[in-house]
């Protein structure tokens, strides 16, 4: 009866709480965020920003805090594109200097691309060249596409070092060592890493593309919150691609690039033509095989069903569709114009309870005699001599370049894109070759504006959602909620042990009163024999018996708490002296200790 009861019980008490988590969550979704901005203003006040200075050696370092670096530092491109449209070649997307759009943080500036459907170029010199010698690349800036993006591109070139760069006239066609950045079209989300190769054979250059990461960059492109890039490229021909400080794309520029930067040794032979005589039919129709004298090939696939039998009701004589004979002819109807008129045709309603109407004509069934066209049998081709392919030749074309991070020098920083989206922000590019330096940058700039994002700036409701989409948040809730039951258990039994407690002090309360309890009556119903050996032992069976369920209650409790809680039993026993008939004898009491470690 006890145990039923406790599973009432605890059902109970887990509807109720079920039902307190749903309407937790809808007032979540139901609270007003008019406070949510007055919280972002108060956060964004606190934020304490200072333009950085690079703390190591750099060969770029921008902030864009001053209004002033355009048409100083960065220069806008004068320059058209070739072999475009009079109206669209020209470089006329503008640019300026000013705060992100949505919770500006006093004295952060970005450069913002204004225009869309346009394309823009702007670029910068580097304080010096970066050669590839000893030392890694590192290109690293941020990216806030404040209004999203549909199609465009946000991604930077580093443009081949050359004393005679004009960056009036940075167009498509500079020549550049490396592009990186986001890139996206429709649903072809990309985060490009492109060097150009130079041939050690021609020196022409060639485009070498990172095989596309398989991590999802769709939240990039459409959270309209600000993403740090960061492109590192190692002496060793190894590189690494991150966002937000996670690697998402990485390899070897020897093994991991589209095209691969080294040819084939070798190469199919364009003047090799196959033999006339060479057969790669694996199966052929067997020769000797003969048609059967009764194969008709003629026979229809469907036959008239011959036994059929017009159903019984079925009108011949009414029309499936008739004239609706409530329509009107129009006032303005002109049939020397328009043509005799006819009223429009509607379903026969005398037909809707008949099972047919019109001529009646038997339906058609598959013919059992139907064969189609008579085909030999395939054999194996006796002939067959496999798939042909052309031998193999020197190629020509063919070299080894076992170091390709040894790139052109880079001399400048440029961004040039055309988007549909206005409104991007770049901020905080930096090119060195340290990266404790990129780290340190990073952190003075990009992190205090995603944790004013991802923090003070969101109303507390999304962190919660965001917090619960977690997968291993989800499996920590399951595992509490799957402890409850034990939890309320073990709770249930603490009340009974309270109980039995508060019953041990009466009893010792009535022997100093010598007032009849009723233990006493129970112990009346037994044999009073002071000191008994048999007595003893059955009360300690009796007290291993009533311990046992908390001993599998506490294993069943640890087993399922993960975060270091448990419970420590801690059996008291007292001795008490009990009056029968004018004697006392000696009567064992059990408590037990439940204590929560954590």
């Amino acid at each position: 009866m006890r145990t039923s009861k406790m599973k009432i019980s605890l059902a109970l008490v887990s509807c109720v709480l079920l039902v307190c988590v749903v309407n937790a969550e809808d007032a979540v979704v139901e609270e007003v965020t008019d406070s949510s901005s007055e919280k972002a203003a108060s956060a964004i006040e606190k934020v304490q920003y200072v333009s950085p200075e690079p703390d190591g050696d750099v060969y770029l370092a921008e902030h864009f805090d001053n209004p002033e670096a355009i048409g100083t530092k960065w220069v806008k491109s004068q320059a058209k594109k070739e072999g475009t449209d009079e109206s669209l070649a020209k470089y006329d997307g503008l640019w300026a200097i000013e705060p992100a759009s949505k919770e500006p943080i006093p004295g952060d500036l970005g450069l913002v691309m204004k225009s869309k459907a346009k394309h823009a170029a702007i670029s910068a010199l580097l304080e010096k060249p970066f050669h590839f010698t000893d030392k890694p690349l590192i290109v690293q800036y941020d990216v806030t596409l404040q209004n999203g993006q549909e199609c465009g591109g946000a991604y930077l070139k580093l443009l081949q070092y050359d004393k005679e760069m004009r960056l009036s006239q940075f167009t498509d066609k500079t020549p550049y060592t490396i592009m990186f950045g986001p890139d996206k079209c429709g649903n072809d989300h990309k985060l490009h890493f492109i060097f150009q190769h130079k041939n050690p054979k021609n020196e022409s250059f060639e485009e070498k593309h990172a095989k596309k990461p398989s991590t999802k960059l769709d939240e990039y492109f459409s959270d309209k919150k600000p993403h740090l890039y960061r492109l590192q490229v190692y002496p060793d021909n190894t590189f690494d691609v991150s966002v937000d400080y996670k690697i998402i794309n990485k390899g070897s520029l020897l093994e991991d690039m589209v095209p691969p930067v080294n040819p084939p040794s070798e190469i199919d032979d364009p003047e090799d033509r196959m033999p006339s005589d060479w057969d790669e039919r694996e199966k052929i129709p067997d020769p000797a095989a003969v048609k059967p004298e009764d194969w008709d090939e003629d026979a229809p696939e469907q036959v008239i069903d011959e036994n059929a039998v017009k159903p019984s009701g079925w009108l011949e004589d009414e029309e499936i569709m008739i004239p609706d004979p409530t329509a009107v002819m129009p006032d303005d109807w002109d049939e020397e114009m328009d043509g005799t008129w006819e009223a429009p045709l509607i379903e026969n309603p005398a037909c809707e309870s008949a099972p047919g109407c019109g001529k009646w004509t038997p339906p058609m069934m598959p013919n059992p005699e139907f064969k189609g066209k008579w085909r030999a049998p395939l054999i194996d081709n006796p002939n067959y001599r496999g798939k042909w392919r052309p031998k193999k030749i020197p190629n020509p074309e063919y070299y080894f370049d076992p170091n390709p991070f040894h790139m052109s020098s880079i001399g400048a920083v440029g961004i040039e894109v055309w988007s549909m989206s206005d409104n991007i922000l770049f901020d905080n590019v930096i090119v060195t070759d340290e990266k404790d330096v990129a780290d340190q940058w990073a952190a003075a700039t990009f992190d205090i504006k995603r944790e004013l994002v991802d923090s003070d700036g969101i109303p507390w409701q999304e962190k919660i959602r965001k917090w619960l989409n977690r997968k291993e948040n989800t499996i920590m809730m399951y595992l509490v909620w799957m402890s409850l039951p034990i939890t309320l258990y073990v709770w249930y039994l603490r009340n009974r042990l309270v109980e039995e407690k508060k019953a041990q002090a009466a009893a010792a309360a009535a022997k100093k009163s010598d007032a009849l309890t009723p233990d006493d009556e129970a112990i009346e119903a037994e044999a009073d024999v002071e000191g008994s050996g048999e007595e003893e032992q059955e009360e300690m069976e009796a007290e291993e018996e009533e311990t046992a369920p908390l001993i599998e209650a506490k294993k069943s409790f640890k087993s399922i708490c993960e975060q270091g809680l448990e419970i420590d039993m801690v059996p008291n026993y007292s001795i008490v002296d009990v009056k029968k008939d004018g004697r006392y004898s000696k009567r064992q009491y059990r408590q037990v200790k439940i204590k929560l470690i954590f």
